[in-house]
């Protein structure tokens, strides 16, 4: 990885050519000639198992669930095309947010704490979205000569590490001898920033949302951050100008007003988040308790505390403030997954299986109850079932490291050796790590048992294997 390293920024700058101030782009066959879509698609697959190999993630399945189910509402609005998106959640109190080539998705846990309102944190994704939609990766691309393909990957891997957070080594590459070139595309990718802003502003409002939530998110962020030494990367890679401020104002002011600006779940969510960044719980309970003083009747407060107080261990105490949530809303999703949360804790494992088994009659395809379906079920050590009900959910989720590592470990449960290897391979494989993946086939062919069938299925997924580490070593070289 030294190598993405050292073109971080150098590489990432040149995303970008120019466009028309006021009306969509025509995007012409030029860019689609010299990077297709699908080559789109499988440098961001290559990219993302990388970068999952090198950030810390959040795992958290309800914060998973809203951060796809919010990114695909807009997607349904927008001009991308391809909707095979991947997402990633990254584990960073700072604000940032990215959607790179191959429809990858990525979100820091900051995002949530510096956007107050649902409406500002879909701003900052419909921007995002328009980038895709827009296909400024491969048009940067154009605009540079018509790079081969190793050199996009590079361009690549420099977006999504700076995504990342590792702009260090970016900054110092920019002193390289491309810096005349780079200062050149600079102003292309104000240009770039203008047209997703623009379009971003169209699509919140197709996607139901207030389109003033953008200039809103942008005015506050522009005030928090004015005198820092070193703001966020998302800032850094999208400065907030006075200029770019009024030009989304006067586009969101000529929208009809009424459109949604926030939501209970959103700000239970950030409620999540910021226990998750909280030193300790105590502080966290302490914070929500102010402000359930001032505002006693602040469902995210109640919700705060009572997540703070069974991470304290308090389970009396969260109980009880988390009853007079779940009386207003006896069937709401996030109350119950946190009653069930206390049960699990309590070691009152009927009562959340119980709970469970309510909670997905009702909703069947939901998830986060679907995951702790599976945690409840091997807390009671009923191992087969839980490798049952994981076996549906990769149905769903196939391409999720976390459902695999979690088959891994229930199948060992379970005694299936040979199908704990086959997951370990196919987690190893979306952390970008093949030689542990192909190892783990390795493993799981000895194991066998002469089973000829089963060799050849496990032969042919090694194929597959080396076949993509070949094409991502070919695209580093």
């Amino acid at each position: 990885m030294n190598f993405l390293r050292s073109t971080l920024l150098t590489l990432a700058c040149l995303l970008a050519v120019p466009s028309h101030a006021y009306d969509l782009p025509s995007l012409g066959d030029a860019s689609s000639s010299i990077v297709s879509p699908e080559q789109e698609h499988q440098l961001g697959r290559a990219w993302l198992g990388l970068l999952r190999s090198q950030v810390a993630q959040l795992s958290d399945p309800q914060l998973k669930d809203f951060v796809e189910t919010s990114v695909y509402k807009l997607a349904e609005t927008s001009q991308v095309q391809d909707r095979r998106l991947e997402f990633i959640l990254i584990n960073s109190p700072e604000l940032n947010a990215f959607a790179a080539p191959g429809g990858i998705v990525g979100v820091n846990g900051g995002l949530f704490l510096n956007a107050q309102t649902e409406g500002e944190y879909a701003s900052v994704l419909a921007h995002e979205l328009a980038h895709l939609s827009q296909r400024h990766f491969a048009r940067g691309v154009e605009a540079q000569q018509r790079m081969q393909v190793p050199v996009m990957a590079a361009m690549l891997a420099g977006i999504v590490m700076a995504a990342a957070g590792a702009g260090d080594a970016g900054i110092a590459a920019i002193a390289g001898s491309q810096a005349a070139a780079i200062q050149e595309q600079r102003r292309f990718s104000r240009q770039n920033e203008q047209e997703a802003d623009r379009i971003g502003i169209l699509n919140l409002e197709k996607a139901g949302y207030d389109p003033r939530n953008m200039p809103t998110m942008f005015e506050r962020l522009a005030r928090q951050y004015r005198f820092d030494a070193k703001p966020p990367e998302f800032l850094l890679t999208h400065p907030v100008t006075e200029s770019r401020i009024a030009d989304t104002r006067n586009r969101a002011e000529q929208s009809k007003p009424g459109g949604k600006e926030d939501s209970l779940r959103y700000q239970l969510m950030r409620a999540r988040v910021a226990l998750i960044y909280e030193g300790t719980p105590g502080i966290a309970a302490k914070r929500f308790r102010a402000q359930l003083t001032e505002n006693p009747k602040s469902e995210p407060a109640r919700y705060g505390l009572t997540l703070a107080q069974i991470k304290a261990g308090q389970l009396n105490e969260a109980r009880e403030s988390l009853k007079p949530l779940l009386d207003k809303s006896p069937n709401d999703i996030t109350y119950n997954l946190t009653q069930i949360d206390l049960d699990i804790t309590n070691n009152r494992l009927p009562d959340a299986q119980q709970r469970v088994d309510r909670m997905l009659n009702m909703f069947p395809d939901n998830y986060p109850l679907n995951q702790v379906r599976v945690d409840v079920l091997l807390k009671q050590n009923r191992n087969a079932e839980a490798e049952k009900s994981l076996n549906g959910l990769l149905k769903n989720r196939p391409d999720d490291p976390d459902i695999w590592y979690l088959v891994a470990e229930t199948r060992g449960l379970n005694g299936n050796t040979v199908g704990l290897h086959q997951a370990r391979a196919e987690y190893f494989a979306l952390v970008g790590d093949f030689r542990q993946a192909i190892q783990q086939l390795d493993f799981a062919k000895r194991r066998s048992n002469n089973n000829f069938q089963l060799a050849s299925r496990i032969d042919a997924r090694q194929k597959e294997l080396l076949d993509q580490e070949r094409m991502v070593k070919d695209l580093m070289n």
